[in-house]
């Protein structure tokens, strides 16, 4: 049996008005993982282009960085576990 993974929070997922814009760090981390090309243009597998647009318009308050991010940024982070009914279960580890 595969071990389960430890969940510290439980965050809503929102929406926003305008997209938040992705940190250098997390661009580099997108780029390095093959995520987005060098354009800056983001390339999820198995993401339609349809779910992308609305990923980009939804936002949580990370309890990790203590601010708002993006959900693109969220979802690729260590620490995302996985997203079940507008609600992202979050690992909790420092970054």
């Amino acid at each position: 049996m595969s071990e389960s993974v430890q969940t510290k929070y439980t965050v809503p997922v929102k929406q926003v008005e305008k997209s938040i814009k992705l940190t250098d760090q997390a661009k580099d981390e997108l780029r390095s993982i093959g995520m987005m090309d060098d354009k800056g243009k983001l390339k999820l597998k198995g993401v339609s282009p349809k779910m992308l647009k609305r990923m980009k318009l939804e936002a949580v308050d990370c309890p990790v960085l203590v601010q708002e991010v993006g959900f693109i940024q969220c979802y690729v982070c260590k620490n995302f576990n996985s997203r079940v009914t507008g609600q992202v279960y979050c690992r909790g580890d420092p970054l």
